[in-house]
């Protein structure tokens, strides 16, 4: 069986969209990616929305309430392997 590595990279930004329908990119993003290169775009607006924010509130509230002080020791191996 073959084995595939995907190596994919991945960047967000703000911006708004041109009445020509084009987006620009920051400068500091563009010059990350090399011309030509395809591109894999999703698009997401209307993110201020107060029914967007409850979700998020709620997610991040139902995450951290089930986050242990034990869970700390993961962070911890983490770190430690970066100094490897």
């Amino acid at each position: 069986m073959m084995e595939v590595e995907v190596s994919m990279r991945m960047v967000e930004f703000k911006g708004t969209l041109a009445r020509d329908g084009q987006i620009a990119l920051p400068p500091e993003i563009a010059q990350q990616v090399p011309s030509g290169e395809p591109l894999q775009v999703v698009l997401q607006w209307d993110f201020t929305s107060d029914e967007d924010l409850a979700w998020r509130t709620s997610g991040r509230r139902q995450f951290e309430a089930a986050y242990a002080p034990e869970d700390s020791v993961y962070e911890q191996l983490i770190d430690d392997a970066a100094t490897r």
